[in-house]
């Protein structure tokens, strides 16, 4: 009986070797974000814009590596502001830089801070008004400020 020809994968003697074929499957701790330079965005742009037969722009991104979504993005950055646009820093944003941003930061976190302070007082001020109306307790006039 003539024995079945054996395959390189199921071959102990092959597996791990130096001439093995297989990619190497080694999983990296935190893969690395791709960056692109401006110019190479712009020049797969134009290549893009130049795509007219049916499956030519699919091959690009292919040779490219790329998606559909980085042409989308980067159109987009092309129109808002060209290669300034399209070259920018991604990551947090910086600091105000002068004291007057930063207070100006505050005081508007803080006013509307008390906005929703106000708006829950006049809530339950409301809420009372009905609870003594129902209950028919009557309330004493606000006091007048010397303001008013």
């Amino acid at each position: 009986m003539p024995s079945k020809p054996s395959s390189p994968s199921s071959d102990p003697k092959k597996q791990g070797s130096a001439g093995d074929p297989r990619p190497d499957t080694e999983v990296l701790a935190r893969p690395r974000r791709r960056q692109f330079p401006a110019e190479y965005k712009l020049r797969i742009l134009q290549e893009a814009d130049a795509c007219r037969a049916p499956g030519e722009l699919g091959a690009l991104l292919r040779r490219e590596g790329l998606y559909s979504s980085h042409l989308a993005d980067w159109r987009r950055s092309r129109r808002e502001g060209a290669l300034s646009a399209l070259g920018r820093r991604r990551g947090p944003k910086g600091r105000p830089r002068d004291a007057a941003g930063r207070e100006n930061e505050r005081l508007k976190q803080e006013v509307d801070r008390l906005r929703r302070r106000l708006e829950q007082a006049e809530a339950i001020i409301e809420i009372q008004k009905k609870v003594s109306e129902m209950l028919r307790i009557p309330l004493s006039p606000p006091e007048r400020d010397a303001c008013d």
